[in-house]
Parts: structure tokens; C-alpha cells; sequence
């Protein structure tokens, strides 16, 4: 069997325990008067857990691979150095750092940072384009959360 299959094989041992506490665990703390929303906390986690399952079944039953032979190979592990490996190294850093500086920074300067940086990890060299893009995604998902989520955000760095 393939690495592919073998990795969807663990997370759905894994998505099958979280389904099993979505569907079965979760919604017995409840309190009455929430017993008759249509919506319960536990929605999301059945969702997503429905959705892996399939997603990892769809991989490990080989259902998305095309009946013809593969074009593409498999990874060869013994040359990892010709797949970008430092690109991705720069960006687990990034994540970090971007997790560290969120509070000193605020939501607004390190997602900035974070999506403008991560973006010339990644190759892209058209700052007039990337700039723009990186502050209005940053300022419609603060929105977003800040307003209509009603979920307090610190958009500015802490000394202001």
C-alpha cells in the first residue's frame, strides 16, 4: 500500500474516535434550554468528522486515482533536496513566528507580515499587487470576526 493510503488509514482511525466524541459525548452536558436550538455546539465537530471519514475513505479505498497508469511519480525520498524542502522550512518558521508575534504585533501587522512574507517565501515578486491584497484580506477577516462574530480581536500592536 502506498504512503498516500497508509497516512489516510491513520487519520481515519483518528477522524473515526473524533466522530464517535462528536456524535455520542459532546451533546450529553448540554443544558435544557439548549436542547431546542437547531445549531448545538457539537454541529462543526459532526461536519468536519462526516467529511474526513469520506475524504479519507475516498484515499484509502483509491477512488481518486485514475484506472490508467500514473503519470506522476512518487515522491523519491532519497532526493528531498529537489522539492523545495527549504521553502516549506521557512514557511513552518513563519507560522511560528507568526503565532509568537500576534499579541505583541496585534492581528493587523502580523497578518500582514505573515501573508506578505509568506507570499515571497513562496515566489511572488509584485509588491504593488501583494501588499494590497495581503491588507484587504487582513482587514475583511478582522472584520469578519471583530463585527460580525462579535469575537474581541486586538487589530492594533499592544502600545497603542
Amino acid at each position: 500500500m502506498a504512503l498516500d493510503r497508509w497516512i489516510a488509514l491513520v487519520i481515519l482511525g483518528i477522524t473515526l474516535a473524533y466522530g464517535y466524541a462528536a456524535f455520542f459525548t459532546m451533546d450529553g452536558s448540554l443544558p435544557p434550554f439548549m436542547r431546542r436550538n437547531p445549531i448545538w455546539p457539537s454541529t462543526f465537530p459532526k461536519v468536519l468528522a462526516v467529511l474526513a471519514i469520506v475524504t479519507s475513505l475516498v484515499i484509502v479505498l483509491g477512488l481518486e486515482k485514475s484506472p490508467g497508469p500514473s503519470k506522476a511519480p512518487d515522491i523519491d525520498y532519497t532526493r528531498l533536496g529537489d522539492y523545495n524542502l527549504w521553502q516549506a522550512i521557512f514557511l513552518l518558521g513563519l507560522m511560528v513566528a507568526y503565532a509568537v508575534l500576534l499579541r505583541p504585533l496585534g492581528f493587523i501587522g502580523s497578518t500582514i507580515g505573515f501573508l506578505s512574507v509568506g507570499a515571497i517565501i513562496l515566489g511572488e515578486r509584485r509588491f504593488f499587487v501583494l501588499i494590497p491584497v495581503a491588507a484587504t484580506a487582513t482587514f475583511v477577516v478582522w472584520y469578519l470576526v471583530e463585527q460580525v462574530l462579535g469575537i474581541f480581536l486586538r487589530p492594533w500592536p499592544f502600545f497603542i
